[in-house]
Formats: structure tokens, sequence, C-alpha cells
């Protein structure tokens, strides 16, 4: 091997190595981008089986079949948002309705009970508090300042999603409208001889996604059954909505269930408030979170191995890792987006480079 084969060699992998860092700075700039194009990617899939049956059964035309499917997709949407109307009311009511110093004289009694648990007496307790600095801390953090910057972080948040929103929109209906347009925007960076590994792939890849999402909503059905049967026994207002909301978190990988079940906590003690907290709101968080802990059980036992051994199918550590990476670059919706986008990677990656040992230990199972 020559000085000159040696060094361009070198440059070569420079070259490579530096082009993929700046691709994977180009997408991470562009994340929004991405997450807008992924999840209008979802909806055409979701879509799709609702165009063909008003094409080929009511023979819609293609345009007319897109907007009737959209505007059905969005009805459903936004009756969804609908629901949390009732839900909404009934705790601002509930909060309203709240007596503060009842409340205050059920911490004092709740404060003694724990002191005289663990043999202190309130003196230790206020001595142990002025020393610690603690009670100064909260006092100083109690700031009110926090107000505007709650309402400046609404008004941001409203309008990121009415952006977000209407770019889903606007990007799914030509998905709908044209489902070779994603393909065949793909194919232009496909050398010619390889368009019919590259069309292989992406069908392939859209097998694999709709068994996923049909997997996902059977999840997310069991979960809302347990929820919703919970809460009924428990003897909870807007049981549906609430155990639709808890269950609807759970797509959100291992952060979801977490939030969903503390919020359906937190709604049930909230419904029975005035109720005496030792006899009434307790017994019945602690049944709620005998539900949630049923629920995760039979998600993590049942639900999640059919979904990824039908689909994905891929080690529980590859998904894992996969998306603690998309949350930390993408954030939420990277997590949500994140087993999707890493089974269609696998599959492209066996398409074109089914020769090397790294993608045939990687692909496997595909």
């Amino acid at each position: 091997m020559t000085a000159k084969t040696l060094s361009n060699g070198i440059l070569r992998a420079v070259a490579i190595i530096a082009g993929a860092v700046l691709f994977c700075y180009f997408i991470y700039a562009i994340r929004s981008v991405v997450a807008y194009i992924a999840i209008a990617g979802v909806v055409a899939l979701l879509g799709r089986p609702m165009i063909l049956f008003l094409r080929n059964k009511l023979k819609f035309p293609n345009t007319l079949a897109v907007v009737a499917t959209m505007v059905l997709m969005l009805g459903i949407f936004f009756g969804i948002l609908a629901l949390f109307i009732p839900l909404i009311s009934e705790q601002s009511k509930n909060l309203s309705l709240l007596d503060l110093e009842e409340l205050k004289a059920n911490l004092n009694t709740l404060y003694f009970q724990i002191v005289e648990y663990f043999g202190m007496t309130t003196d230790g307790v206020n001595d142990l508090l002025q020393e610690s600095g603690l009670e100064e801390s909260v006092i100083k953090g109690l700031d009110l300042g926090f107000i505007p910057n709650f309402l400046n972080a609404f008004v941001n948040v409203l309008s990121n999603f009415s952006i977000g929103l209407f770019s889903v929109l606007f990007i799914s209906f030509f998905f709908l409208k044209d489902s070779r347009l994603l393909q065949n925007g793909l194919l232009i960076f496909v050398p010619d001889n390889k368009e019919g590994n590259m069309v292989d792939s992406i069908e392939k890849i859209k097998g694999l996604l709709s068994r996923y999402f049909a997997g996902i909503l059977l999840q997310l059905l069991i979960l809302f059954i347990i929820y919703m049967v919970t809460l009924f026994i428990v003897g909870v207002e807007n049981a549906i909505v609430i155990a639709f909301l808890c269950a609807l978190f759970n797509i959100i990988p291992y952060i979801g269930p977490l939030a969903g079940g503390a919020i359906m906590i937190t709604l049930t003690m909230t419904s029975f408030l005035g109720y005496d907290f030792s006899t009434v709101i307790l017994p019945k968080a602690l049944y709620v979170l005998i539900g949630v802990v049923i629920g995760q059980l039979v998600d993590n036992f049942f639900s999640q191995p059919f979904i990824f051994s039908t689909s994905v199918k891929s080690h529980p550590l590859e998904i894992f890792l996969v998306i603690i990476i998309a949350g930390l670059l993408f954030g939420v919706v990277g997590m949500v987006v994140a087993v999707p986008g890493y089974t269609a990677i696998k599959v492209i990656l066996k398409a074109f480079l089914a020769q090397n040992p790294f993608v045939k230990k990687l692909t496997k199972n595909l």
C-alpha cells in the first residue's frame, strides 16, 4: 500500500464522517419539519383505508375522497378535544367548592399524625426547619412573577400547536392525494439500479407500520377498558373521558404511563374534594392506583411484547436505546416516532446493505 493510497483512504474516511456529522446536524436543525413529515406520514397511513373505500366502493373522485377523509379525521380530533370540556368544567367546580379552612385543618392533623408516628416533637421539627432554611427558601421561591411567564409560555405553546397542526394537515393532504409522492421523492436520491430495492422496502415498511399502529390501537383500547372499569367502580364522574385521556398518554414511551397514572389519581382525588381524606379520598386513590398498576402489568407483559414481536421485531434493549436517543434529540415527538422510524431504517439498511456483517446481525429478524 503506497502513501498516496493510504492518504486517499484517510481523506475519504474523514469526508464520509464529516458528511455524516453535517447530515445529522442538518436533521437536528430541521427536527420540527422532520416531526411534521413523520406525523403526516402516520396520518396518511391511517387515512389510506378510508380513501380506498370511498374511491373503490362509493366511486368518489380521488380529491373528494381525500377531502372527505381529512374532514372526518379532523371531526374525530376536535370531537375528542370537546370531550374534555365537561371534565375541565367539573374539576373547576370542585376546586371552587374547596373549603380552604377545612383543608388547612386536615393538613395540620396529618402533620401531627406523622410527627407522632415517627416519635418526634413539633418543637424538634420546627428547629430542624429553621436550621435547614427550608421554610425561608420556600417563601423566597413564591414569586408571583411566574404568572406573566406562564401566560407567555401558554401563548407560545398555542401558536406552535397551531403552526404544527396546519403543517401536518397541509403535508397530509398531499400524502393522501398522491400515495406515491413520498416514494417518488425518496427515489430521487436512489441510483436507477437500486430503485426496485427501494420500492420493495417502502412496501415492507407500510406493512410493518400498519401492524404496529394497529397494535398501538389495541394497546390503548385495553388500557382504556381497564382504566374505565376502575374509575366506574370507584365512582369517579367523567370516568370515560379520564380513562381515555390517561390511556392516550401511553403513546409516549416510559414517561407517558407515569404521567397518565399521576393524572388519573389526581383527578380522582379532586373529584372527591370536601369528603373526609382518610376514609374516602385516600382509599379511592389507592383503588385507582391498583387499577393503574394492573393496566401497566397487562400492557408490559401482553400488549407490548405482542406489538414488538409482530411489527418492529427488535430486542427490547434496542427499543429502549432508540427511544432515549430520539427523546434527547427531538423531545416527546421523537419518543413517539422513534420505534416506527427505527423500523423503517432497518428495512432500508437490509435492502441496500444486506451483505454488511453489522446490518446482517441488526436485521436478522426482519
